[in-house]
């Protein structure tokens, strides 16, 4: 050892020290023997997935929500989703991932890990034994991440930054960790036998029934209904789909925790069901309005893979093509009809999209499950029971995560407002949010 490298040891020693005397031992501390379980196939596709599932909220929400929004909005819109990530990265790693992951109690997990403690180098959790624990960890972060970034889309063009904040922390603790618990952790309804492969619940349904109440809490946009609110755009969105979309082979495929075949059937599927989502809603539009828009595709697109997320691991591929049509004519319906009947201002279709979309999804799931390839059979192959535990989770879901997200935003509105002013919306949330625009 070199005598730069020898100081540079002796200097470290102390808070090498202390790390370890407030923690009892290494946070990260190598094992004398690697754990023989870890396989490296499995971990480096882990790693590959991580990647992909993060590039969905950055770059690539990020990219398809602002091209929607008009351009006075388009910076403060990828504000929310960088914001998204910087937080709830922090939330996850200080309780986040502990209460969700570490202990199975039937509400909620423990805090023996907070702040990862007790993680080592050749840690694994029960969840995921060929795959270092922090690697597990990191990757179900990155799903906290883009779902407390999804409901941002249902109040876009009015919601205040600093009650975007209060509220992203609050529903990340209050919906989304209970949540993730009871369906992936352990909790009751994992006991309960609840299936959902990659987030139908857990994402897209909470997600997508936390913008409605949002979107009707805080009211519509000004001038909706009436003025032109058309996407500044949609080039943007476009480039967001196909990231969101490459993204998705990581969403779904990754959730098999292991590079084998159970991710390879639900990419194929998940690939599938983009396909004839997006070509479902093209052909609905060209039907009717005689000319398929880029929007409504694009719509579709992002409607199949919603759709078939929850089912994508239990299902057979080619149920991925009958899942992304039913995806396309129900969202469209959500979109439109159902939108214009309540009149509701839900500003990116959040609830359209990724509500209607996780809602059903989960309950083909159990009507196509095939034990063959997830292990549970569906009400097809003569398991109806299936399909009642399905909608018992689509209720408790609807019920929390509506409830928590109307709690919340009568709690922070009483700290901040919840919206901006008229003149600042009138404006533009770039200017008065952050006080940038583009040219």
């Amino acid at each position: 050892m070199g005598a730069r490298a020898l100081r540079a040891a002796i200097s470290a020693a102390p808070i090498t020290a202390a790390i370890q005397f407030a923690w009892g031992t290494p946070a990260f501390a190598q094992d004398s023997a690697a754990n023989p379980g870890i396989n490296p196939a499995d971990t480096a596709w882990m790693i590959v997935a991580t990647a992909l599932v993060l590039m969905m909220t950055i770059p690539g929400l990020a990219l398809f929500y602002s091209g929607m929004v008009r351009k006075k909005n388009v910076l403060a819109t990828m504000a929310q989703s960088l914001t998204a990530v910087a937080i709830i990265s922090i939330l996850w790693v200080i309780f986040g991932y502990s209460l969700t992951f570490v202990g199975n109690g039937p509400w909620l997990g423990s805090l023996d890990s907070w702040f990862l403690a007790g993680i080592t180098m050749d840690s694994v959790n029960p969840a995921a034994k060929t795959i270092p624990e922090a690697l597990f960890m990191l990757y179900q972060m990155t799903f906290a991440i883009i779902t407390v970034a999804l409901v941002a889309g249902s109040v876009a063009d009015r919601m205040r930054f600093s009650a975007y904040v209060l509220f992203s922390i609050g529903w990340f603790i209050f919906a989304y960790v209970p949540l993730a618990h009871w369906v992936w952790g352990g909790g009751f309804l994992a006991s309960m036998g609840v299936m959902d492969f990659a987030g139908g619940l857990v994402v897209h349904l909470s997600a997508g029934i936390s913008g409605l109440v949002a979107a009707k809490v805080m009211g519509n946009r000004h001038g909706y209904g009436h003025d032109n609110l058309s996407p500044f755009d949609l080039s943007l969105a476009v480039v967001g789909t196909g990231l969101l979309w490459v993204g998705w082979f990581g969403f779904n495929g990754g959730s098999a925790l292991a590079a084998n075949s159970r991710a390879v059937m639900a990419i194929t599927a998940t690939h599938l069901a983009a396909c004839a989502g997006a070509l479902t809603w093209g052909a609905i539009e060209w039907a009717t309005r005689r000319k398929p828009s880029v929007l409504g595709m694009i719509s579709g697109a992002v409607a199949g893979l919603g759709t078939i997320t929850p089912a994508s691991g239990f299902v057979a591929p080619w149920h991925g093509i009958v899942i992304g049509i039913i995806a396309g004519l129900v969202c469209f319906w959500a979109c439109t009809w159902l939108k214009h009947r309540f009149k509701y201002d839900d500003s990116l279709d959040v609830f359209g999209v990724h509500g209607i979309g996780g809602l059903t999804g989960t309950l083909l799931a159990g009507v196509l499950a095939t034990a063959a390839i997830g292990g549970t059979s569906g009400l097809l192959e003569g398991n109806p029971q299936q399909l009642l535990i399905q909608l018992y989770g689509v209720v408790v879901t609807l019920v929390w995560c509506g409830g928590v997200t109307f709690v919340l935003l009568k709690l922070v509105s009483a700290f901040v407002p919840l919206r901006v002013s008229m003149q600042q919306e009138l404006e533009g949330l770039d200017i008065s949010q952050h006080g940038e625009a583009l040219q």
